[in-house]
């Protein structure tokens, strides 16, 4: 979700309701710390600064924990350690999904120091509230403690189920409280399904612990989200990237989609004529709009290419309009565009969704 998972996009997700937590872009640890001109926007936590979870990178424990010292200050529900990405990119750095093919005491170092960061904020965060009488935040009315969360896949290609649980063991050991795991390997690409027993498992391995575990990978509407949950049942929740940028309004269509599955006898079906209206040509200008004020110029580009990569898949003519906004030279010919392609296929303006 990098380039994607900014201030602009989630404004455009709560117009459909929204989700229960936003996941940022990941922060890259050593430029944050660096104080570059651009990254005052990775850290922007509007619309919703209690739904955040500040997602952290980098190939070093020392940058990251100082990092995760600052974002700590900035609230939200806590910081998330990126421990999956498997693009070239940022694994050949030594950062997302490379943690996990590391000497497990350099992963060991890199959570436990972030987990005392965590703790240190969260007790001066009660003190704060109490003027400075509480030596913890457990007592009634204190803020609620940042949570630490990691999210990896299975490993590289030759992982074994021992080497995978052995991993996850020592985050649960060194205080990890919330596992999301995309449950495929370093190389595998999304042609197959994910291997989402592995998620139950372990949510079984560490129901004893308070860990949750939460599935990502290939859930985009509500009858993959039905699979999943059959897979996964006792899974914590379900993480959502690619199609969420292609449909802003999924979490609202997945919950719908499965209140509406529950409350139909299994004999009749599930084939309910309900849903709701959802006006493409607004959205778009609403992201266009939140773009313009939530990030600066030298990132429209990049940002509205990424967003039209996916959303245009919602049209009749998507290779069409898609190719024209990818090679737009500014975002007031992306305007344009919009516009005249709506003008000309008026019909995809306002598409219903079906729960």
């Amino acid at each position: 979700m990098a380039t994607v998972s900014h201030q602009a996009f989630r404004m455009v997700t709560e117009r459909f309701g929204g989700c229960d937590e936003y996941y940022t872009e990941m922060i890259h640890a050593p430029s944050l710390l660096n104080g570059g001109p651009f990254e005052k926007y990775y850290v922007l936590s509007g619309p919703v600064p209690e739904k955040i979870v500040w997602q952290l990178t980098g190939s070093r424990p020392d940058p990251i924990i100082q990092a995760a010292e600052l974002v700590a200050r900035l609230g939200g529900i806590g910081v998330d350690l990126n421990m999956g990405c498997s693009a070239p990119d940022i694994y050949k750095t030594g950062a997302g999904i490379a943690w996990m093919l590391k000497p497990r005491e350099q992963a060991r170092e890199l959570v436990r120091g972030v987990r005392s960061v965590l703790q240190a904020a969260a007790c001066a965060r009660a003190e704060d509230a109490h003027g400075g009488s509480m030596h913890d935040g457990t007592a009634p009315g204190a803020p609620k403690p940042l949570r630490l969360s990691v999210k990896c896949r299975l490993g590289d290609e030759d992982f074994t189920d021992e080497s995978f649980f052995s991993f996850t063991d020592m985050l649960v050991q060194e205080g990890v409280q919330r596992i999301a795991l995309h449950p495929r390997t370093r190389r595998e690409k999304y042609r197959a399904l994910p291997r989402w027993q592995y998620v139950q498992q372990l949510a079984d391995r560490y129901s004893r612990d308070g860990v949750q575990v939460v599935l990502n990978g290939a859930v985009q509407d509500t009858a993959s989200a039905l699979r999943a949950m059959a897979a996964a049942p006792s899974c914590a929740g379900i993480m959502i990237g690619r199609a969420a940028v292609q449909k802003p309004w999924v979490f609202a269509e997945i919950q719908a989609g499965l209140a509406a599955a529950s409350a139909i006898p299994a004999e009749t079906g599930n084939d309910m004529p309900c849903g709701f209206t959802v006006n493409l040509y607004d959205t778009a200008l609403a992201f266009l709009d939140a773009l313009k004020l939530y990030q600066p110029p030298e990132f429209w580009k990049s940002r509205w290419q990424r967003f039209f990569a996916y959303y245009c898949d919602n049209f009749s003519f998507a290779h069409y309009i898609k190719t024209r906004l990818l090679n737009a030279a500014c975002i007031e010919d992306v305007y344009s565009l919009l516009s005249e392609y709506f003008e000309k296929v008026p019909e995809d303006r306002e598409r219903t969704v079906r729960v």
